[in-house]
């Protein structure tokens, strides 16, 4: 089987980047396992690095050992970068990545749900600019009967973390036990927590010295470290949402398309249902951008307000669909009948609450009025063909950044959209937060105007 790469650096969301230290791992060695004597494990590293780089394959008992001697500290962190540098320049295997997979689900705690709960379904996003689907996918899909266990994270690069736009909600715990996870579960059918230290901590070692060494740039390493931990969460399904385009991490279809199919097959040959979705984040998804404008805009569409993105809402839809049909029973078609039943009924935005006040959220203090600050204008009169989804990404992380600014409260919403025709000096976006004069200056320069309508990509690139 071909080894499989990319030749870019692309991050994975819902990773923790500090190293957390299990039992077996001292938390105060946050620099990475300490050095020791060449023992068999060490030397098997530095073999294993050595086969790599000359184009050689692993066996899975290698894969398990380099694995658990890196976590026990019997490997320390030069020889585990040349492993991971030599994987960037030559790839793995589809055999490799799944015993590498496997490997780092399984060295921590693997959540077992009970027979009743089952199946236990989960998404992944790869990263975008905009994008609150899971806020609106997860209680919906809940509402028609799924049970959707939601392992998330926090931003990453110009984009967003699911966690960050919760966190938004006043006494809102995101830092659920493993107990607390399933208890929430079972008594609500949804929860959004952040993966606890128990979980695949190995990826979390992993995950941290990549980020240190600049070697993520490797597909079958980001499959390996997304589905390890979907595994370690007990889903025996996942909707995996690959985001291409200039606001996500994959800018390439192609590249998009070969970490979508590197996730599908690992996921599939460790006997868990995949759904992957190739879809567009040249535009911001959403007309807002930022934490609370993004959770704001998610309650607008669980509460069937006409103004937010037809595209958040109709991929919010789909993803919804996706992790009902899950089961394997239910026709995909099926499924979004009852989910779009379910968003006009209201049931969406119920579970949404329900989920909220089981994690302590008061969502009834959510401030929703924010003010602008400040506008962003057109610079001449004709149609709006694009706006750079990563300039807006990058506008709002520096805003929140800033001495003044607020990593929740900073952000833009988009009075229009691609298509849409505009004067000189009308107003395109309203700005929250306390952006520098330079930085709403390069903004301006990302909405590009021109004379006619531009043909837009669709929303779902590919899927499969």
């Amino acid at each position: 089987m071909p080894a499989l790469s990319v030749a870019r650096s692309v991050p994975e969301r819902e990773i923790l980047p500090a190293r957390s230290r299990t039992a077996c791992v001292s938390s105060a060695q946050s620099e990475g396992p300490a050095a020791s004597p060449m023992t068999s494990s060490s030397r098997l590293a530095q073999t294993l690095a050595q086969t790599k780089q000359t184009g050689g394959e692993h066996s899975p008992p290698e894969i398990r050992e380099l694995i658990r001697g890196y976590q026990a500290g019997e490997i320390d962190d030069r020889l585990m970068t040349a492993w991971l540098q030599a994987v960037c320049d030559r790839g793995m295997s589809f055999e490799e990545t799944t015993a590498l997979t496997e490997a780092m689900a399984k060295s921590g705690r693997i959540i077992e749900w009970p027979p009743e709960f089952r199946p236990i379904v989960d998404k992944h996003s790869t990263g975008g600019v905009g994008d609150a689907v899971s806020l609106i996918a997860v209680p919906l899909a809940a509402a028609c009967g799924a049970r959707v266990a939601k392992l998330a994270g926090r931003a990453l690069g110009h984009t967003g973390g699911t966690i960050d736009k919760l966190e938004c909600i006043p006494a809102l715990r995101s830092d659920l036990t493993v107990e607390e996870f399933i208890g929430q579960v079972a008594r609500v059918g949804c929860a959004i927590a952040h993966a606890t230290d128990e979980l695949a901590p190995a990826d979390k070692l992993l995950y941290a010295l990549r980020n240190r060494t600049g070697t993520v740039r490797s597909a079958p390493l980001i499959a390996a470290s997304v589905v390890s931990k979907k595994m370690a969460g007990g889903a025996d399904a996942m909707v995996l949402d690959v985001t291409c385009g200039c606001g996500a991490f994959m800018r390439s279809l192609p590249e998009a398309r070969t970490l979508g199919e590197m996730m599908s097959h690992v996921g599939r040959r460790l006997g868990r249902r995949v759904d992957v979705l190739i879809t567009d984040m040249d535009q911001p998804l959403a007309r807002s951008v930022g934490d609370a404008l993004e959770l704001d805009e998610a309650l607008a569409v669980l509460e069937n307000d006409g103004w937010p993105s037809e595209s958040l809402r109709e991929l919010a839809i789909e993803v919804a669909a996706a992790l009902l049909a899950a089961d394997g029973a239910t026709a995909p078609e099926t499924s979004r009948v009852r989910v779009r039943e379910a968003l006009q009924q209201g049931a969406g935005l119920r579970r949404f609450s329900e989920m909220v006040a089981a994690q302590g959220g008061r969502l009834d203090l959510f401030n929703r009025t924010l003010q602008p600050s400040g506008t962003i204008q057109a610079a001449s009169t004709g149609v709006i063909g694009w706006i750079d989804a990563h300039a807006c990404g990058q506008f709002v992380r520096a805003n929140s950044a800033a001495p003044k600014g607020d990593v929740h409260r900073g952000g833009l919403r988009f009075r229009k959209a691609a298509g849409d025709h505009v004067e000189r000096g009308e107003i395109v976006a309203d700005i929250f937060g306390a952006p520098e004069a330079s930085q709403v200056r390069d903004l301006t320069q990302a909405v590009q105007i021109g004379r006619e309508k531009r043909r837009q990509r669709p929303l779902i690139l590919d899927r499969f």
